[in-house]
């Protein structure tokens, strides 16, 4: 399903990052965002009773020109991250005074054309709630208070927001389905490349200017039988006199794909190497438990020998630790090399993605490879497994019912999960494994 997009907007230092942690927090979200954000963590995944939506927070919005590069460049990402969003959060700092530059952002914020919901944080107290009259200056119709900090109103918040925001549907989970495919990356990968070699003509705009691709473009490819759908996704758009601005908000067009597709293929360029961005939308599709494909994308432009692909693939190992599973393809999208080969992987992927194992299957596996190597024991006391049983595909889920599932170590989560992996030929798709009380 595609996730509805909520963007988190202010001046700065009203609590925006507060509140952004408070939604996608392990204290207060049910998911949280995904790993590779080693210094800023800007995009997030929360979900409230049946909802489920994407939040990004922004930098400070400031409706007015500046000569500095950086805070150009931070406009910019608030200003894309606004075009992107289906919903917008302005938030305000009920501790400051009202200046111009609030009726600004509000005036701006009324051109967008979408759901904005404005909320007044630092509501700490009773006696704060005074405060909110000067905001109705602004002209709204409807004020949020809100304590970021102290957790309060957030219920009544995100009661607001979730009426923009569809119920998360439950996925057929028929194996017969056509397969998606989301073609993800950063801008100037290949992406529109790759999918125009596979469909035999040039559907898509491509160029060498980064951010051609303006929308995600459905396209089927028929091959062998099968039926595949590919979503090309968008580098971040051009914009005039920017010449080089930080690919964050790039990132938003690949959520919504990876969110209604069932295969990634992640392209990397093989010149620049594996950047932070890469491992911020290959963390995403690990979270939400997608089937992924690295793709090494112009290979032929390499000056290459008997070392150089051991030597890309260790770093991506380096890079993407959590990713150790996925398979790994050197193309060139130009040449052709190898980009038929990424649909056999695919294929095979989108079998594993689908495979059911009978839970008495299950339990002999489980039973041998506990007693090649026991657990080790939880406060002097040891640790048993009675039984587990497949819950779910796409991804394979499996639950795991023991005495203490507080005692099962994450090292010892990992070998089961390894071994189950090589046991019943889950060698390429991403497998989820729960353990709780019986």
């Amino acid at each position: 399903m595609n996730k509805t997009t909520v963007a988190i907007v202010g001046k700065p230092n009203v609590g925006k990052s507060t509140l952004f942690n408070r939604l996608v927090g392990k204290h207060t979200a049910i998911t949280e965002d995904f790993p590779g954000v080693t210094r800023d963590r800007i995009y997030g995944t929360c979900q409230w009773l049946d909802k489920t939506f994407v939040v990004i927070d922004t930098g400070g919005l400031m409706p007015v020109t500046t000569d500095d590069p950086m805070l150009s460049m931070m406009q910019f990402q608030t200003h894309v991250a606004i075009e992107e969003a289906d919903v917008i959060v302005c938030l305000f700092d009920s501790q400051a005074e009202l200046t111009s530059v609030d009726y600004e952002v509000v005036n701006l914020l009324r051109r967008a054309n979408k759901p904005v919901y404005y909320v007044v944080n630092k509501i700490d107290s009773p006696k704060d709630e005074q405060r909110l009259a000067d905001f109705y200056r602004l002209g709204m119709a409807e004020i949020i208070p809100i304590s970021a900090e102290h957790k309060l109103g957030l219920n009544d918040f995100l009661d607001k927001i979730c009426e923009q925001v569809e119920p998360a549907e439950i996925e057929e989970r028929d194996a017969e389905l056509v397969m998606r495919i989301a073609v993800v990356g950063r801008p100037n990968v290949g992406k529109s490349s790759l999918v125009n070699y596979l469909l035999g003509e040039n559907r898509m705009l491509v160029t060498d200017i980064p951010g051609t691709t303006r929308d995600a473009i459905d396209s089927d490819v028929y091959l062998n039988g099968s039926h595949y759908i590919f979503i090309d996704t968008a580098g971040i758009r051009r914009k005039s006199k920017i010449t080089d601005p930080l690919e964050h908000y790039s990132v938003v067009r690949a959520l919504k794909s990876i969110d209604r597709c069932h295969i990634v293929f992640m392209m990397l360029d093989a010149v620049a190497g594996v950047s932070d961005q890469d491992a911020r939308i290959a963390g995403y599709a690990y979270n939400a438990g997608r089937a992924i494909l690295l793709i090494v994308n112009k290979w032929d432009l390499c000056e290459k020998d008997t070392s150089t692909s051991g030597k890309y693939v260790y770093q991506m190992k380096e890079k993407l630790k959590y990713l150790d599973y996925a398979p790994i393809i050197f193309t060139s999208a130009l040449t052709g090399q190898r980009v038929f080969k990424t649909l056999t992987i695919a294929n095979e992927l989108f079998a594993q993605y689908n495979r059911r194992i009978s839970t008495s299957e299950f339990n002999t596996a489980l039973d041998d490879l506990v007693n090649q190597h026991h657990p080790p024991a939880y406060k002097g006391r040891p640790v048993k497994f009675y039984y587990g049983t497949q819950t779910a595909v796409r991804p394979p889920t499996f639950v795991l019912f023991c005495n203490y599932p507080d005692g099962v170590h994450v090292s010892y989560k990992r070998y089961l999960t390894n071994q189950l992996r090589e046991r019943f030929q889950f060698t390429g798709t991403p497998l989820q494994l729960r353990i709780q009380q019986r």
